[in-house]
């Protein structure tokens, strides 16, 4: 039988709770337990493929293609497991599902209400995620603060389920704000004691507090939250801020955090083997080179919505020994002919995904910089989009061409949505689910790597597995004019019918991909492509 850990936060949001359950998780792991995570967020959206990467940060996409929270993607880098459809879901998705169900007639005739109908399909899904992976531990992360009105048929769920499956079965662990007054030099428990009182009155009672805070709360503190929170002692953790997330697991086990989770679940003499992560900290404390690499995208205001491209970026600088700055460049602002003025400075380029048509007059400018210039170009999804539309305007001649996506009557559609022109997708790309986001091509697909190309030197591997979140693809009637002219279709489906990379040989790194190789990078074992990109910037400063 499955053990259940559920995670939740007070007083305000934004405080970790993703990091805090992938830290648990990576400590569980390392025990040797098999730990599956999810996260329940109460938002009304169906799931977070349409949400505005600004105001909620990036789409994690999984290797079965669920449009995910950003926290997903740190429950895969921390636990280095491979999250499914099981491992997210939403308010939106569950009254999704229990209207679909009222409307087939599956409640025959039955007044459909929160309790038990909504309560019962959230409970289906925390025990499905422990039935499809066959986890010793679920991690269920309620997205949200104590208090949210769409976050209370989450936390009645997880109530009923800890009264089902016993007390040594289901572990509470809140996570909570300890502010600091500057006026009175003093961290202050109030807000943490109302927040626990507000859990207490929905029939909640944490086993576990964790005390996230500017710096060390002190004895006093814990003590007094204990207290009046009616937990013991030793179940009050702090968890300050920290330079370096990945410190968070290391940081929580100086306190036996593990054994004291273990222990409310009923698990004794399990300790966990950090000497792989140790290790991973150590190379990053001995980092001695710098490198600057210039992020050209159209979502820049909000870092959080290129998240995974940011810690693929700085996992790559962990293997390579170099710490990775980034200099943050909206697309709206590198202008053709000035690109220097913006790019001048930085020892390599990369270009993330987005959609619509704003910035990339900028994005186009920054690809022809990094191909005259020999500057190392990494372009991801729309950046290697702009990258064949950049090659075909400037090294072909083919005026005004174009994506349809921007232009739907350009001359040249170097980029086209195959499906919208009949071509389909021979590989069953497109699910055609009739809503906009039923016409992209979502989660792991293979692509079959060209001999001798840079892209098979990063990979080692003849075929490797991607993912994907896009809509358009590369134009196959410009594949045989465009290589002639120097541009290499390094990776292509198996069947030949899509293409999944480009480069461009005569260049020291020109790599463009359709797929999105962030989400697949771990702290402790980099993405290749990542890892040559930083190391052919590396080599370009220090050559």
């Amino acid at each position: 039988m499955a053990k259940y850990v559920f995670i939740t936060g007070g007083v305000v949001s934004g405080l970790g709770k993703g990091i805090m359950a992938s830290s648990l998780g990576r400590l569980l792991k390392d025990c040797g337990l098999k730990v599956a995570a999810q996260k329940l967020d109460p938002y009304i959206n169906v799931d977070s493929g349409m949400i505005n990467p600004i105001e909620h940060g990036e789409v994690f996409v999984t290797e079965d293609g669920a449009e995910t929270d950003l926290d997903l993607g740190h429950y895969e880098r921390f636990i280095d497991e491979d999250l499914n459809k099981y491992s997210t879901t939403s308010a939106g998705g569950i009254y999704w599902k229990v209207l679909q169900k009222e409307r087939d007639g599956d409640y025959l005739g039955q007044t459909v209400q929160v309790i038990p109908h909504i309560t019962d399909e959230i409970k289906e899904f925390i025990y499905t995620a422990a039935k499809a992976g066959g986890a010793d531990v679920v991690i269920t992360e309620i997205g949200g603060t104590t208090g949210d009105i769409e976050g209370l048929p989450f936390l009645e769920a997880v109530r009923q389920i800890h009264a089902e499956v016993g007390d040594e079965n289901a572990v509470f662990i809140h996570v909570t704000l300890v502010p600091y007054l500057g006026v009175t030099h003093e961290f202050k428990s109030k807000p943490t004691q109302h927040s626990v009182k507000q859990l207490q009155s929905l029939g909640i009672f944490p086993d576990v507090i964790v005390l996230r805070s500017e710096g060390p709360v002190g004895a006093d503190i814990k003590r007094k939250i204990a207290l009046f929170c009616n937990v013991n002692r030793d179940s009050v953790f702090e968890c300050v801020d920290l330079p370096l997330l990945y410190e968070m697991p290391l940081m929580l086990e100086r306190q036996n955090f593990c054994e004291i989770v273990l222990g409310h679940l009923g698990i004794k003499d399990l300790r966990p083997d950090l000497s792989d992560w140790k290790a991973m900290m150590d190379r990053i404390a001995k980092r001695d080179k710098e490198i600057t690499v210039g992020l050209v995208g159209k979502y820049t205001k909000l870092h959080d919505a290129y998240y995974s491209t940011i810690q693929a970026l700085h996992h790559a600088g962990i293997e390579i020994g170099s710490k990775v700055r980034i200099k943050w460049i909206e697309s709206d602002t590198v202008e053709a002919g000035k690109e220097a003025e913006v790019l001048g400075d930085v020892d390599g380029i990369i270009v993330p995904g987005g959609f619509g048509e704003r910035g990339i007059p900028g994005m186009l400018a920054a690809s022809r910089y990094a191909r005259e210039n020999n500057v190392p170009y990494f372009g991801i999804g729309l950046g290697m989009q702009v990258g064949v539309i950049e090659f075909a305007r400037n090294v072909l001649g083919l005026e005004g061409a174009d994506s349809t996506e921007f232009d739907a009557g350009t001359p040249h559609p170097v980029v086209w949505n195959a499906s919208a022109n009949g071509e389909g997708h021979k590989n069953g790309a497109i699910n055609g689910e009739g809503h906009k986001n039923g016409t992209m091509r979502l989660g792991a697909y293979p692509c079959a790597i060209r001999k001798g190309s840079l892209l098979e030197k990063a990979y080692g591997k003849a075929e490797v597995a991607e993912r994907h979140r896009h809509r358009y693809e590369f134009n196959n009637d410009y594949r045989e004019e465009m290589e002639k002219a120097g541009m290499s279709f390094s990776g292509l489906s198996p069947d030949g019918s899509l293409v999944e990379a480009v480069e461009i040989p005569e260049s020291d790194f020109f790599i463009g991909v359709q797929y999105q190789p962030e989400f697949k990078s771990r702290p402790n074992r980099a993405h290749p492509l990542f890892r040559e990109f930083t190391r052919a910037a590396m080599n370009r400063k220090y050559r």
